[in-house]
């Protein structure tokens, strides 16, 4: 049985102002959490890591496996107007925040979609929170906020105007972010990018 409520996904409207996203709490099912966090890969320093890199469990791998399958891709494709059939996917996982994470920034231009899911509980720190914002100087002039709480996708078609950070946290913050980039060149770069980054 799928760990992700695709419906859920499909029914939630799509934000276009000032760029194309969408935010679904939820997005993991609740009766899926307890054994994601269990096979959760252990990761005790900052950083973006390849999965190719960390030992996740049977539950986490499951999750992947369905975030780069078809259904995932078919949603994602419908949300956004996109065809990603010959586009690779790219995915790595974060288990700590430091305080000089999240700058403003758009992402590459070799990323499409950006899609990240959160696995923290209920989130009460005033930093970490992804803010999505109307411009790349001030962090307060935002369109939408996002706590990190478990279960929440945040999916957004990268852009010129694509600004997104958030106030500083450090501190444990688990996210998995899924990428589909414009060609394997880029998977095979950022994620060397990553482990020398991490390492």
């Amino acid at each position: 049985m799928s760990a992700l409520d695709f419906d859920r996904l499909r029914r939630t409207p799509l934000t276009t102002h000032p760029f194309s996203f969408v935010i679904v709490p939820g997005f993991v099912k609740a009766e899926a959490l307890a054994a994601i966090h269990a096979d959760y890969p252990k990761i005790e320093k900052p950083g973006s890591f390849p999965v190719s890199t960390v030992r996740p469990g049977p539950a986490f791998s499951a999750v992947i496996a369905e975030l780069e399958g078809p259904e995932m891709r078919g949603a994602i494709e419908e949300k956004f107007d996109l065809d990603l059939t010959k586009r690779p996917t790219m995915v790595t996982v974060r288990g700590y925040c430091r305080a000089a994470d999240g700058d403003i920034h758009t992402d590459s231009e070799t990323k499409i979609v950006t899609v990240l899911i959160y696995f923290n509980g209920k989130w009460e720190a005033g930093g970490g929170r992804l803010r999505l914002l109307r411009s790349a100087h001030d962090i307060e002039d935002m369109v939408a906020e996002v706590p990190p709480d478990e279960g929440t996708l945040l999916a957004f078609r990268r852009s010129d105007n694509s600004f997104h950070g958030h106030k500083s946290y450090e501190g444990r913050r688990r996210a998995i972010q899924l990428n589909w980039v414009t060609g394997l060149d880029v998977v095979r770069r950022e994620q060397a990018r990553h482990r020398l980054a991490a390492f």
